[in-house]
């Protein structure tokens, strides 16, 4: 038997999957770290800590694999992306990794977005100005730590210098680079007119290669500690939501894939770039082309997991000797669909889609002494799944009525949020029985790069089962009666987010 390793890196975690050839998943490792952060919008990593997790994660799959019976055909990477990390000229790091999640500066997207350039940037790079993106996050760090900057030779991601740390060689795919702000969709490579107004260089980024790209030749003590041969290829692979798509299947344009982990996020692909006019939704190269067009939204699985710790009772759970969230659920189920009159807006951590909005936050509207803590659960996932619903509006109304939905991620754990996804949506949803659709994402380019597979489509025949859920016609009426009033509200509340965002920056506690 020959394996394949498709490793996840996260925001708080890395996933490793081992497969074999037939992509048939035999185990499964994750390693954990910590996601820094403060009241000023801080979000960091330790990208020491990050290669410590791969490199852990690898050598368990590795371990678990026979390779004295089998070989070990090629590790393949998806990873979060829109990080930066300044490096030295040994490329070591000047910082942390900024995550994705950092919004320290929201000011210079703010400024950004009313700056005469904008939508030529927006239209040659795809990328939203947002406090996300590293165009907006290099700008930020010339203007608050210019001698930072001017220390900095190079300007990494933590996939880019996760390579870097295992092969010595200072590249980054093209579906990163794509994410960054500061890649031309047209022309495949930097550019020039963001790099300048970000203040740095081409020869300072990484060299953009295809995601199908193999590095061979580890650094040989780490193929030592990894307990793999040096010549086994890694494959560059794609983003996280990228090879989610691919690992569901969804590669056509009339497929649109959702997941739901910490955050959530809303895709479809094509093989042409799609700018959306009103600067709603992204436009990201995948591979040469192969583009994905969609909206990422920071408030998913945590916002539930909030509403959870805060309004379910301790009590209760020990009682019922279960889990806390198979409660939150089974009360959820109590509840009808609108939660008798009770919206949220889950907006806890600002918004990317549909709002681009650091400063949003999150609310209950129209909560009586009638509502209940049965009430406010199912408003909150309700909430979750309405700014989904939002943002897939905005997709179909992009590129098309979708002929299907896949949807992925931990909340398929739970039978009522993926009926109230389908109800809220109006749209059938699949689900597919495997989580690990970004592991499976990565070997799936991996295996094309091996010449395995001749094309990504091949994909579909490696998925596993999928449970379909239809919309139920009582539950569809009555969200379509509340959507409405949730986008009324969430633009009635938008003009207030920066006062009260502000105020809450001025009384808030330090790091924690």
């Amino acid at each position: 038997m020959d394996y394949l390793i498709g490793v996840d890196v996260g925001t708080t975690s890395t996933k490793a999957v081992l497969y074999d050839q037939h992509a048939q998943v035999l185990d499964s490792f994750k390693a954990g770290y910590t996601l820094y952060r403060d009241a000023s919008g801080m979000a960091e990593q330790d990208p020491a800590a990050i290669v410590t997790a791969v490199k852990t994660v690898i050598k368990q799959a590795a371990a678990a694999a026979d390779l004295s019976q089998g070989k070990l055909l090629a590790v393949a990477f998806s990873s979060a992306n829109q990080s930066v990390i300044l490096l030295d000229d040994q490329h070591q790091p000047l910082t942390r990794s900024i995550t994705w999640a950092d919004t320290r500066a929201r000011g210079v997207a703010e400024r950004m977005r009313r700056h005469l350039v904008a939508k030529t940037l927006f239209s040659h790079t795809g990328t939203p100005l947002h406090p996300m993106s590293p165009f907006t996050k290099l700008i930020w760090l010339n203007e608050n730590q210019p001698a930072l900057m001017a220390k900095a030779a190079y300007v990494a991601d933590i996939k880019s210098y996760l390579f870097w740390e295992l092969f010595h060689t200072f590249k980054v795919d093209i579906s990163i680079a794509s994410c960054t702000g500061l890649f031309n969709l047209h022309t495949s490579d930097w550019d020039e007119q963001a790099l300048e107004l970000a203040g740095v260089s081409a020869a300072q980024l990484p060299e953009i290669v295809s995601g199908t790209t193999q590095a061979v030749g580890l650094v040989p003590t780490v193929a030592d500690e990894l307990g793999i041969p040096a010549t086994t290829p890694f494959v560059y692979g794609a983003f996280d939501g990228a090879l989610s798509n691919l690992g569901v299947g969804a590669i056509k344009q009339d497929t649109v894939a959702i997941t739901i982990g910490t955050s959530a996020a809303v895709r479809v692909a094509t093989d042409h770039p799609v700018i959306d006019p009103q600067e709603r939704l992204f436009c990201y190269a995948i591979d040469e082309g192969f583009y994905v067009v969609g909206g990422p939204i920071n408030n998913g699985g945590d916002v539930f997991q909030w509403a959870v710790e805060h309004l379910v009772d301790n009590s209760a759970v020990e009682q019922n000797g279960g889990d806390a969230y198979d409660l939150a659920n089974q009360v959820i189920e109590t509840a009808p669909a609108g939660a008798h009159g009770l919206l949220f807006h889950p907006f806890l951590g600002g918004e990317r889609a549909p709002l681009w909005d650091a400063n949003a936050r999150g609310s209950f509207f129209g909560l009586t002494p009638l509502h209940t803590r049965a009430d406010m659960l199912r408003a909150v996932m309700e909430g979750i799944n309405m700014n989904i619903a939002t943002v897939f509006a905005a997709v179909r109304e992009l590129v098309g009525e979708p002929a299907s939905v896949t949807a992925t991620g931990g909340f398929a754990q739970s039978a009522v949020w993926k009926q109230m996804m389908a109800d809220i949506l109006n749209v059938p949803v699949n689900i597919p029985a495997s989580f690990e659709s970004g592991c499976l994402g990565a070997i799936t380019m991996a295996m094309k790069s091996l010449g395995l597979i001749d094309d990504l489509s091949a994909v579909t025949e490696l998925i596993g089962e999928v449970e379909s859920y239809q919309p139920q016609a009582a539950a569809v009426a009555t969200y379509q009666e509340y959507l409405p009033l949730f986008k009324q509200v969430e633009e009635l509340l938008s003009p207030a987010y920066g006062v009260i965002a502000q105020l809450q920056e001025k009384e808030a506690p330090g790091t924690h």
